[in-house]
């Protein structure tokens, strides 16, 4: 019986796909096998030394020590593309909000309660309506920074409203590269994209990279008119250089949903409260993934979609596996398969596979293993952690 925390409110659509013959959930334990959460600040102090694994019910981990996670061979799991349709969603709405004068017509309407004739209203606001007109999205140039799960879909979507899409993503993946349309022009550089761009959106992660990364130089590469959308992560905007970009007119307008004290109140800044991903699907479906992938690494040792761990799957075989976590250094696993034949156990199937500085191993054996021997595995120098795996 695994038990598992739950930090968050976690759709019960998900935490369905852990059985209770096999799991024990609540809010706390002394001593969990797992972590599941979505929002919380996990600090370093909460995880306790029985946490064999932490998933997030989400694509982002930054609310997450993965460093801390990683010396500890424990492997941080997260949903990628599960909540991408939601973000998608909201963008395009974005898009749209920022194309036309449809908030400034709402509220426009919205100050008409005083008047009784209709007829009346319907010419004043025949009258007016020119100051909301804006423009359409048809035949604008989009630039989608980073071309992941959700900024592949949002360049998808904006094809089909007829706009023209350049992208930027240095670190393209071979899976996101045959996601993407050949009509998506791919830039060189962030300069490039930001000049020619009516829109700009931006999909990338939290990293050392990414930190600040919309600075003043590159606001001030916009082309005249810009609206930029960041519905990503609120740190890769430098906010006080997007505040001067409005302020000179660099940018047109900012979208966002991420508010801060110093953009409320702004008409050319439309804030939203972080709901990206906040839609009963998203949460279902980001659920549902770190559910199924959790089970699968607690009952087998199998990885998928970790941020920190090489992703590893191996069939079960022979009468139990051993789940080996080390610094990847050469000769680890070797004094393993070394200890293991001297005790006269087979090796049935393995997989090796490393990330980083961390290497990780599945072994099949043909006969148990003895807690002497389990010991003797740990001790080994560069070994992180040996998990026993019965079936």
């Amino acid at each position: 019986m695994y038990k598992v925390l739950t930090l968050n409110q976690i759709s019960e659509k998900g935490l369905s796909r852990l059985p209770s013959e096999n799991y024990e959930l609540a809010t706390e334990f002394g001593a969990p096998d797992a972590i599941l959460l979505r929002s919380h600040k996990l600090q370093v102090a909460e995880i306790s030394a029985s946490v064999k694994a932490i998933a997030r019910a989400g694509a982002g981990t930054n609310n997450i020590p993965v460093s801390a996670c990683t010396e500890r061979g424990i492997p941080v799991f997260n949903s990628p593309g599960a909540n991408a349709n939601a973000v998608k969603e909201l963008v395009i709405a974005g898009l749209a909000l920022g194309s036309r004068g449809i908030l400034a017509g709402i509220s426009y309407v919205n100050t008409l309660g005083h008047m009784n004739d209709a007829a009346e209203m319907a010419k004043l606001l025949e009258k007016e309506k020119k100051r909301f007109k804006g423009n359409e999205l048809a035949g604008r140039t989009l630039g989608v920074v980073g071309l992941g799960a959700i900024g592949s879909m949002i360049a998808n979507a904006a094809l089909s409203l007829g706009m023209d899409v350049i992208g930027y993503d240095p670190a393209l993946s071979v899976d996101a590269a045959w996601r993407l349309p050949s009509s998506v022009k791919k830039m060189d550089n962030l300069s490039s994209l930001f000049a020619r761009a009516d829109f700009i959106t931006l999909h990338l992660p939290v990293l050392d990279s990414t930190r600040g990364l919309i600075n003043t130089d590159l606001l001030a590469a916009c082309k005249p008119g810009c609206c930029l959308l960041n519905f990503a992560r609120e740190e890769i905007v430098d906010i006080s250089a997007v505040i001067r970009a409005l302020d000179n007119g660099s940018l047109r307008q900012f979208i966002t949903d991420f508010p801060v004290p110093a953009l409320i109140g702004r008409a050319d800044v439309i804030l939203m409260p972080h709901i990206g991903a906040s839609t009963d699907e998203a949460e279902e479906n980001c659920a549902i993934m770190v559910a199924d992938q959790l089970d699968d690494f607690l009952q087998s040792g199998n990885i998928k979609n970790s941020v920190n761990f090489p992703n590893l799957q191996l069939d079960r075989s022979g009468r139990c596996r051993l789940a080996i976590a080390n610094h990847n250094v050469p000769k680890i696993l070797g004094s393993v398969l070394g200890l293991l034949a001297d005790a006269d156990i087979n090796v049935v199937d393995m997989l090796n596979k490393s990330r980083d500085e961390i290497a990780y191993n599945l072994i099949d054996l043909g006969s148990e293993v003895s807690p002497a021997l389990l010991e003797q595995l740990r001790a080994i120098e560069g070994v992180i952690n040996v998990r026993l795996i019965q079936w």
